[in-house]
């Protein structure tokens, strides 16, 4: 299927307690590369394999937790016609402006049903990912940690998870790929949405506390490599939660893990293609 609407999640912007020690995780056990940082505190990075200037933003802040979590869509046209969209449905949002973030264009944010904050945008600078774009490469020499290749998607906890859902819908475009229903077998428990052909772009789950963070997830390309996570992980004393293992749902293989502020991360591999028909 053509994907013009949405394309995929962009960014995610991460608290932190201590930024030296979260600057340290995220590029030597986790293999990310630093991309730059900003007066208002803020540090970037990039996944190996993605084009875009930056995906995985840490601050520093009294407490951990999710700040954002944006898409990218296809072009500034559909970046105002998204904005008509909120607008029409009833949901306040702001404009960004451009450089406001490094290397990224403007922004429209905007509070889901569940408390989250949510940006789309559509311009990022293209940096390339090392490999050229004539005759690439196979891959990456000289990378860190686990090194993944992109960031791949977000679970988020909110009380009012039907109501995200009908905004994903019918304003962003998203389409319901699973679900996991209470025992009454009407309400849902938690529901997975894809904005392409992605088992999920975005997960939720059912919780009493608005604004929660489950985890974000780092794509990486085989089994083999989310068991050599593993035992980077375990040669570096990171918190392990689940895992290594493989859900049913969305059939990914995966490790639940915490980073030093305890933010719940994923190296995910796998996840079945999802077509609308």
């Amino acid at each position: 299927m053509a994907i013009n609407g949405v394309l995929r999640p962009g960014h995610a912007v991460v608290r932190v307690l201590d930024l030296d020690e979260s600057v340290k995780f995220y590029t030597d056990v986790m293999g990310l590369k630093e991309m730059g940082r900003d007066k208002a505190g803020r540090v970037y990075f990039k996944y190996h394999d993605e084009r875009d200037h930056n995906s995985f933003i840490i601050r520093k802040a009294p407490n951990a937790g999710l700040d954002a979590f944006a898409f990218k869509v296809l072009d500034k046209a559909t970046l105002d016609g998204y904005a008509r969209r909120l607008k029409e449905y009833g949901v306040a949002f702001e404009r960004i402006p451009a450089g406001e973030m490094l290397e990224t264009g403007e922004r429209i944010r905007f509070e889901i049903p569940t408390g989250h904050t949510i940006e789309l945008y559509a311009e990022k600078a293209d940096v390339g990912n090392g490999l050229g774009y004539v005759n690439p490469e196979a891959w990456l020499e000289g990378t860190k940690g686990i090194n993944p290749v992109r960031m791949d998607h977000a679970l988020i906890y909110g009380p009012d998870i039907d109501g995200n859902r009908k905004l994903f819908e019918e304003v962003l475009g998203f389409s319901l790929v699973e679900r996991a229903l209470l025992e009454d077998g009407k309400t849902d428990l938690a529901t997975w949405l894809t904005c392409s052909a992605k088992a999920h772009d975005l997960a939720m789950v059912r919780h009493k506390d608005p604004g929660k963070l489950h985890h974000v997830a780092f794509l990486l390309d085989t089994w083999e490599q989310v068991l050599r996570a593993a035992d980077i992980m375990s040669m570096h004393s990171v918190s392990i939660d689940i895992g290594p293992t493989r859900h049913g749902i969305t059939r990914g293989t995966t490790i639940y893990f915490f980073d030093p502020s305890g933010n719940r991360m994923e190296t995910f591999c796998g996840g079945y293609q999802w077509y609308p028909d």
